[in-house]
């Protein structure tokens, strides 16, 4: 297991120490795969406010041309992790991909356009029913257009409490609606089956040709991302966990290659990276 003082570039693991090795041999034929909140934006109260760290989009601008792709992969709609991001129109950064509601929307820097799939009807009825049930909890909703409805308690006088105490109503909600509960830091997300991090890296990673890849998370819903590099791995193509450390989610940690001490970790990361590919 790393901890956030261990050397950036030295994985902890052997698994890891070939992932960054295939990567500085080959790192046009790399993928460098990264989600938003908590990993290039920190954490804050309102996910409105939410913005990527300063030095997040200097250092992609600078790594991008190097590897064969990079993609931030997000539970958020993609125009808006654009948005907040401040990717769009970026030196640099023409052919860096975003990923939204976990892959089933795709921002291309190139087109600066959004491919999208119609909005789920199981959403729409959630967000009608959500208002009761969330009454006194102090719980906010993040509207995520028609993919996804975010149930976040870190307002809460209790944010623990009220997120257990909303799991199991919220899970029964979605269920009723065809919709699952994605659980995170101090948020209930409620969205469609069938896509979720792993899913949208393996296929982005297939679709460019990757020999390597990189990725980088903070919460429980980048586990199926991490899930999918031991799977890339087992099949010879090597990869490189990176956590961005936090106190409220431990999993990632106990998992990852690598870990750093939040965005601005991650932003050290990535920079020592481009500075070592040359």
């Amino acid at each position: 297991m790393g901890s956030p003082a261990d050397s950036l570039s030295t994985p902890v693991t052997q698994a890891g120490r070939a992932g960054l090795a295939a990567i500085l041999q080959r790192p046009g034929a790399a993928m460098i795969a990264l989600d938003f909140d908590g990993t290039l934006a920190p954490i804050v109260a309102d996910p409105e406010r939410a913005r990527a760290h300063p030095g997040a989009v200097p250092v992609l601008a600078a790594l991008a041309p190097k590897v064969a792709g990079v993609a931030v992969i997000t539970g958020r709609p993609a125009e808006v992790a654009v948005r907040y991001g401040g990717f769009s129109g970026v030196a640099g950064l023409e052919h860096l991909v975003v990923l939204g509601h976990y892959g089933a929307e795709r921002w291309d820097a190139v087109t600066d356009a959004v491919t999208a799939p119609p909005a789920h009807p199981g959403v729409a009825a959630v967000r009608a029913e959500l208002p009761p049930l969330l009454d006194g909890t102090n719980a906010w909703v993040e509207e995520k257009g028609g993919q996804a409805v975010a149930v976040h308690t870190r307002r809460a006088d209790d944010p623990q409490a009220a997120f257990e105490a909303l799991r199991e109503p919220l899970a029964d909600l979605a269920t009723r609606n065809g919709l699952i509960v994605e659980p995170g830091r101090l948020v209930l997300e409620l969205r469609p089956r069938g896509m979720d991090k792993g899913v949208a890296l393996t296929d982005h990673a297939r679709d460019i040709g990757a020999e390597s890849v990189l990725y980088a998370g903070d919460d429980l819903g980048d586990l199926p991302a991490y899930a999918a590099i031991d799977k890339l791995r087992s099949d010879g193509t090597p990869g490189l966990l990176v956590c961005s450390g936090s106190d409220e989610v431990t999993e990632l940690r106990e998992r990852a290659d690598v870990v750093v001490d939040g965005p601005a970790g991650v932003v050290r990361l990535l920079a020592e990276l481009a500075a070592r590919i040359g």
